[in-house]
């Protein structure tokens, strides 16, 4: 893999940017608001109840983390279908592009991309919130990478459904975080959900990554037996994912799918 196509990739898309600020706004402007709207929230919370429980870490912590998930996640797929709605995918391929070069070209896009994303709900969050997140300290990184790595995972599949089933199925790629929240535990303990979700649960490195949080936060510190196994998981995803793009790429280059690429093609 050379690192000069993988370059071009994020290149295009810093010039959709530039040439379009528009496209600056859904960086920022979403997760924006979710902080808002959870800060309150937290806050209200913390001034009714009496548990003792610090809301703004427990709730908008979680928050904050899920956020970042879903930019990662969102980031490779929309980077992929820049070039399904404006047709470039075929003149991509006329070049000496690897796959893996354009797949490794979508995630360090979303990387880029997802890093302003968290600064901003940073910034609002600890400023106007008072969010400590940076108590839990070096044992962030960890429950980040694991985020980010799994966010790069669902971000490759959905890419490979859209190529697969066509650019009319692009209305599958943004339900998937919201179909996985329940079983992440985003918000809850995992002991709470009954047997059958729990079991998807246990397959998911995000139910990991905010059951290490919760834990955290209570003082209880971080299980590193857990973390490691919702590591594995979520680079063996990675490596699925991966797989799976690309022999979904092969099928529609020898079935001729790929030539005749169209918001009708679904087959």
């Amino acid at each position: 893999m050379k690192v000069r196509p993988t370059a071009g990739i994020m290149l295009r898309q810093l010039y959709l940017i530039r040439g379009s600020p528009v496209r600056v706004l859904p960086m920022f402007a979403w997760v924006g608001i979710d902080i808002v709207l959870w800060g309150f929230i937290t806050r209200y919370l913390n001034s009714v109840s009496g548990s003792g429980i610090n809301f703004v870490s427990t709730l908008l912590g979680a928050v904050l983390l899920w956020d970042l998930f879903t930019r990662i996640m969102q980031g490779v797929t929309t980077a992929f279908l820049e070039d399904v709605w404006s047709r470039n995918f075929l003149n991509l391929f006329a070049t000496p592009l690897r796959i893996s070069e354009y797949v490794t070209g979508l995630v360090l896009t979303s990387l880029a991309t997802s890093a302003v994303g968290l600064l901003v709900m940073l910034a609002l969050a600890m400023t106007f919130f008072g969010l400590s997140f940076f108590a839990i300290g070096a044992l962030l990184i960890p429950l980040l990478l694991v985020l980010v790595c799994f966010g790069i995972a669902l971000g490759i599949l959905a890419s490979a459904l859209v190529l697969r089933l066509g650019p009319a199925s692009e209305w599958l790629v943004w339900p998937l975080p919201a179909l996985l929240s329940p079983f992440a535990c985003v918000f809850y303990p995992l002991a709470v959900l009954p047997l059958w979700m729990r079991v998807v649960a246990y397959l998911l490195p995000p139910s990991y990554v905010f059951e290490g949080m919760r834990s955290v936060i209570s003082g209880r510190g971080l299980s590193v037996g857990p973390l490691l196994w919702a590591a594995v998981l979520a680079v063996a995803y990675i490596a699925a994912a991966s797989y799976g793009f690309s022999r979904v790429y092969r099928y529609v280059v020898r079935s001729g799918l790929l030539a005749r690429y169209s918001a009708e093609t679904v087959s």
